[in-house]
């Protein structure tokens, strides 16, 4: 799917190089690859395309941290300026995680990476980010994210935590832009059972939370001129696995922390834009990172028709 959409992007019959989009009012990538910010979605609908057109969108990011790295690149199609389709693969380098095997022998290899492959699907049902630029309407979207997990040697500690390998987020998103003031504003409420996004599974085995909760995520950018905006996100994520590492004696071993961005974006022209950010992760996985805060840079790349 995800070699199909990419494919889908370069394709000519896509490419709508003239429309009235704005520059970067249609986001950029998200590391799951819904439009939006690079941690969050947004209410919008990626690509150039605005009514009545098909639109495209391919992405690659790159995160790196004290003791982590994650790769991710997928696509989306645009439809209508109502519907967007997702496909995001993520690659977190978790050689890190061999440390396990000196609490328990689960036979973590070195080296070992965690690879997740995203399915999105959004859609507008309400309102417009740019028609209802002077009016107090914000543009709503709802979205799902189908998250699968392969952990490779790292699967006998997800079944230690009970936790599964697949599961499928669902989002509300609500985007308000200000066009007199470059100011936009969005907020999501998702509906989600991931630890670490995903990459640590979905739920966890008693004491702790296997149910789904509700989490909250904000974004707000500035946009300095018509090619350069700067913002910041901010996203809850549920703590499942913490009262379970510390019924198996590990403390706050598992505890897990909101994530948090600055960022700057520039499109140098309405098919290719830049986003250069600084993360910060808080605590993943404290037991085997000495309790560090993961906090790093990342740069994505984004090009859109």
């Amino acid at each position: 799917m995800l070699s199909l959409l990419v494919g889908l992007v370069c394709a000519p019959a896509l490419a709508q190089a003239e429309t009235g989009k704005l520059l970067l009012t249609g986001g950029v990538s998200s590391i799951t690859g819904a439009a939006g910010g690079g941690l969050t979605p947004w209410a919008v609908i990626g690509s150039n395309a605005t009514e009545g057109e098909w639109g495209a969108s391919a992405f690659a990011t790159r995160a790196v941290t004290q003791d982590y790295a994650l790769t991710s690149h997928g696509a989306a199609l645009g439809w209508n300026e109502r519907v967007e389709l997702s496909v995001a693969r993520q690659d977190f380098d978790a050689g890190a995680a061999v440390a396990l095997n000196g609490i328990a022998p689960f036979g973590v290899q070195p080296g070992q990476h965690i690879r997740m492959d995203v399915l999105g699907l959004k859609v507008r049902v309400a309102g417009d980010a740019v028609l209802d630029a002077d009016t107090w309407m914000p543009q709503i979207a709802i979205g799902l994210e189908h998250k699968r997990v392969r952990p490779g040697s790292l699967r006998s500690v997800l079944d230690f935590l009970g936790a599964d390998t697949q599961s499928t987020d669902v989002y509300v998103s609500a985007t308000k832009l200000l066009l007199d003031k470059g100011l936009l504003l969005s907020a999501t409420v998702r509906s989600t059972r991931a630890n670490q996004n995903g990459l640590l599974g979905f739920g966890s085995a008693a004491p702790g939370r296997n149910s789904r909760s509700l989490q909250p995520e904000f974004s707000v950018a500035w946009l300095l001129r018509r090619d350069l905006a700067i913002g910041a996100e901010w996203r809850r994520k549920p703590d499942n696995l913490h009262a379970t590492g510390r019924a198996a004696g590990l403390g706050a071993a598992l505890r897990e922390d909101a994530w948090k961005d600055v960022f700057a974006a520039w499109a140098p022209s309405k098919h290719l834009s830049f986003t250069l950010a600084w993360a910060d992760l808080g605590r993943v996985v404290p037991g085997i990172a000495q309790g560090r805060r993961q906090s790093g840079a990342y740069l994505s790349v984004q090009v859109a028709y």
